[in-house]
C-alpha cells in the first residue's frame, strides 16, 4: 500500500463538496409541487393534523429533500472512497454490477460495494448485492484461476465490528476508511475539509429554499384550499391517489 496523500485527499474533498451543494441547489430549482405531492404519503400528514398550508409545505418538503440529499451525500462518499483506494492501492471504479471499487492488496484482490450508512437496505436487495458478489467473483476467476478474492461490504458511517456475512466481509466506518488508506485516523480527519464552507453553501441553499416555500405554499393555497382558506384534504389526496383516466 502506497502512502496516503493526505493533501491531495482534502483538495479532492473541497472540490467535490461544492458539486454536493450545488447539487442540493440544482435539485431546488426542478423541482415542482406536483411533483413533491405526488410522492408523499397524504394520509401520515393528515394524521399530524396539519392545519397551515406553509407547516404542509415545510414537512412535504423535508421529507422529500431528505432522501434526495441521502443519495446525493452517498455518491459523495462513494467517490471520496475510490479516490482514496486510487491514492493507495491504484483502486478503480469496478465494472461489474452492482459493485463500485475494486483495488488489490497484499496479493488480494477486494471487490467492494459502497454503502454511505448501515440501514442501506432490506432483504431482498442484501441477497441481490450477494448475487452481485458471487457473480462478479466468478468472472474474476475466469481470467485469474489462482487469484485471492475478497468481497467486502464498505459502509462509510456507523459502529460495528468487522463481519463475515459468508459472502462478503462487512466492514463499517473507521475499519472501512482503514482498509482504504491503512490510515487510522483518515475517518476523523476527513470531517474538516467537508465542513470547508459549509455555513456560506447552506445560507444560499436556505434563502433558495425559502423562496420556493414561499411559491409552493401560494400554489397550494390556489389549488387545494377551499374558500375558507382551509385545507381540502379530499382534494389533495385525490390528486395523489385518484385513478388514473383510462383509454378507451
Amino acid at each position: 500500500m502506497k502512502p496516503l496523500d493526505r493533501q491531495a485527499v482534502f483538495d479532492f474533498v473541497n472540490v467535490e463538496i461544492v458539486h454536493f451543494h450545488n447539487a442540493r441547489l440544482d435539485r431546488l430549482a426542478r423541482i415542482s409541487l406536483s411533483e413533491v405531492l405526488r410522492k408523499k404519503n397524504p394520509y401520515l400528514f393528515r394524521a399530524k393534523n396539519m392545519l397551515s398550508a406553509g407547516d404542509l409545505v415545510r414537512a412535504i418538503l423535508d421529507a422529500f429533500l431528505s432522501s434526495s440529499e441521502e443519495k446525493l451525500f452517498g455518491d459523495f462518499l462513494e467517490s471520496l472512497a475510490i479516490f482514496v483506494s486510487g491514492q493507495t492501492c491504484d483502486g478503480k471504479k469496478s465494472t461489474a454490477e452492482g459493485l463500485d471499487l475494486e483495488f488489490d492488496h497484499e496479493g488480494v484482490r477486494y471487490l467492494v460495494s459502497i454503502k454511505s450508512g448501515p440501514n442501506w437496505g432490506n432483504s431482498s436487495q442484501v441477497r441481490r448485492l450477494e448475487d452481485n458478489f458471487k457473480r462478479a467473483v466468478i468472472v474474476q476467476r475466469q481470467s485469474q484461476s489462482g487469484l485471492t478474492i475478497q468481497p467486502v461490504l464498505g459502509i462509510c458511517y456507523g459502529r460495528a465490528a468487522t463481519r463475515d456475512r459468508g459472502a462478503y466481509l462487512r466492514i463499517m466506518g473507521q475499519s472501512f476508511w482503514y482498509l482504504l488508506s491503512g490510515d487510522p485516523d483518515l475517518y476523523l480527519d476527513i470531517i474538516e475539509p467537508i465542513g470547508h464552507r459549509a455555513k456560506e453553501h447552506n445560507d444560499a441553499f436556505a434563502e433558495a429554499r425559502a423562496a420556493l416555500e414561499n411559491r409552493f405554499t401560494q400554489e397550494l393555497i390556489d389549488s387545494f384550499c377551499d374558500e375558507s382558506y382551509r385545507i381540502d384534504w379530499p382534494r389533495l389526496v385525490a390528486f395523489n391517489s385518484g385513478n388514473l383516466p383510462t383509454n378507451d
